[in-house]
This record gives structure tokens, sequence and C-alpha cells, in this order.
């Protein structure tokens, strides 16, 4: 039979005295400090992962001094618009869940995500589901993640 080790009383009650904290302490604050990075790696990720338009070979169409110049091209240029679109929302509490949005206000962000028709109907342009994959990639890492900051938590409130 195992033996359960030494304790005095006064073991019991800071260890009473550290579970109250837990209890009554940061919970709160910690849950949300979770919510939080893992909504900052999302954004992180997604960043990386949607796609910036070169402009370089293609023409376009300038209105400058009222005259339009076609067929021109523009040496360099690059896009990013909806790269930097990218925005993470409020943190609210709704029931027992927390909800964070990742936002990009860029009015042609679905249509990247999601793929599209071109412009004359005949085909169809493949989406770069850059938001949905990097929401994958969060839900199968986020275990560890939460892991590691639960087990940091604990080890500050046991002190």
């Amino acid at each position: 039979m195992g033996r359960m080790g030494k304790f005095t009383a006064s073991d019991l009650t800071r260890l009473q005295n550290q579970l109250n904290k837990i209890q009554a302490g940061n919970a709160e604050a910690f849950v949300e400090s979770c919510a939080k990075e893992l909504a900052a790696r999302l954004l992180k990720k997604v960043i990386k992962r949607t796609p910036v338009g070169d402009y370089s070979g293609n023409s376009y169409t300038c209105e400058s001094n009222k005259q339009q110049h076609k067929g021109q091209k523009e040496k360099g240029k690059k896009g990013g618009t909806l790269r930097r679109g990218w925005t993470i929302g409020e943190i609210r509490k709704e029931g027992g869940i927390y909800k964070i949005d990742i936002i990009n206000s860029t009015e042609y962000a679905s249509y990247v995500e999601y793929g599209h028709r071109t412009a004359n109907h005949k085909g169809w342009v493949q989406g770069h589901f850059m938001l949905t994959i990097s929401e994958q990639e969060i839900q199968e890492i986020a275990p560890r993640i939460l892991e590691s900051k639960i087990k940091k938590y604990l080890v500050e409130c046991m002190k």
C-alpha cells in the first residue's frame, strides 16, 4: 500500500489559500488572455497566407489631368491591400464562450478566400482559403498552447 507522505494542517491551509486564489483570482483575465493569444496566432498565420497582387506586367488605366492613359505599364507595382486589411475585433463573452472576430473589410476578401466566377462568367478562379486553412491549423495546435499556458498559470498560482 502506498504512503501519502507527511503534511500538517498549515500545509492544508496553504493549499486551500492557493486554490481560492485560482478560483477568485484572475481566472477570467487568464481565459481572455488565452483567447487573445489564439486570435493573434490566427491573425499572424492568415496574414502570412494572404496573397499579394503583382501588377507590374499588367496594363492599367490611369486618369490624370482629365486624360486616360490606356495600355501603359507600371514597373514594380505590388498590391497588399488585402493583406493589410486583416484585423482582430473586440473580445466578447457569450454565455461561457469567448468570441473574437478576425476581420478583413476589403470588399473582395470573400472572393479571394472562397473563389469566384471570372468576369466573362465562363470560368472559375479558385479560392486561396487563407482564413479557413489558418483556422484549421490553429484548432490543431490550440490544445498544446492552452495546456502550456494552463501549466504556467497554475505554477504561478501555487507560489
